[in-house]
């Protein structure tokens, strides 16, 4: 599964714009390095590399390529992945960062590689949607919350399978403008408690950073 690839966002010069934008210019068509572009693409990547199955970074995703692609380099050389902006570009750097130490997320939890998955919440109106992933005997669960609200959310209550202690092992905020010193977080873990949620019998409250995904391991 992709967010982009070859087919999606390459240049259509019988039209004369891509077929669909990369994910920063569909985010931001006005100026894809802006927060409300950079935020929301941690939050699409994010997901994307905490699903089940085999993800694909398209060429440049992971460094917030921003224009459409095409393989003929002769005509459409202004289409070139810009590899010399992670030299002077300090979104890209910090997204590069990002994807990096999600990928290694993804290869130090053994549930982000198997096929459980359960959404026990989606609220549209809060823009918000919790994920639960699981390994088969394993028992190292996470849950995964994603915000595309534009605002903080403090005290919101989301479901979890188990009770106790839940480790905040990812925080997509802190690689704006990497390491963010205005990061918003839950100081490094929650905790769950006997109170019933609307699919599990426990929650807790967390705090939400705007256009944010922050993912959870329960302590063993």
């Amino acid at each position: 599964h992709c967010l982009e690839n070859h087919d999606v966002v390459r240049w259509d010069y019988e039209h004369n714009r891509p077929r669909a934008p990369r994910v920063p210019a569909l985010t931001d068509p006005s100026n894809p390095r802006s927060w409300y572009a950079r935020s929301r693409s941690r939050v699409a990547t994010t997901l994307l590399l905490t699903a089940p199955g085999i993800p694909m970074l398209f060429m440049g995703q992971e460094i917030l390529e921003d224009k459409p692609w095409h393989d003929d380099i002769r005509f459409w050389s202004q289409f070139m992945i810009w590899w010399d902006g992670l030299s002077v570009d300090r979104s890209m750097r910090d997204f590069l960062r990002f994807t990096q130490d999600l990928i290694q997320l993804r290869r130090r939890y053994p549930a982000l590689c198997g096929e459980g998955i359960r959404v026990p919440q989606v609220h549209n109106h809060d823009r918000i949607i919790v994920v639960h992933r699981w390994l088969e005997g394993e028992g190292r669960d996470l849950v995964v919350v994603a915000s595309l609200n534009e605002a903080t959310l403090d005290g919101y209550l989301i479901d979890l399978p188990w009770p106790g202690r839940w480790q905040e092992v990812f925080n997509s905020d802190l690689y704006d403008h990497f390491p963010n010193p205005w990061v918003t977080g839950n100081g490094g873990s929650v905790f769950a408690d006997g109170s019933a949620g609307t699919h599990y019998p426990y929650t807790a409250r967390i705090r939400i950073p705007a256009n944010g995904a922050l993912v959870f391991a329960r302590e063993s």
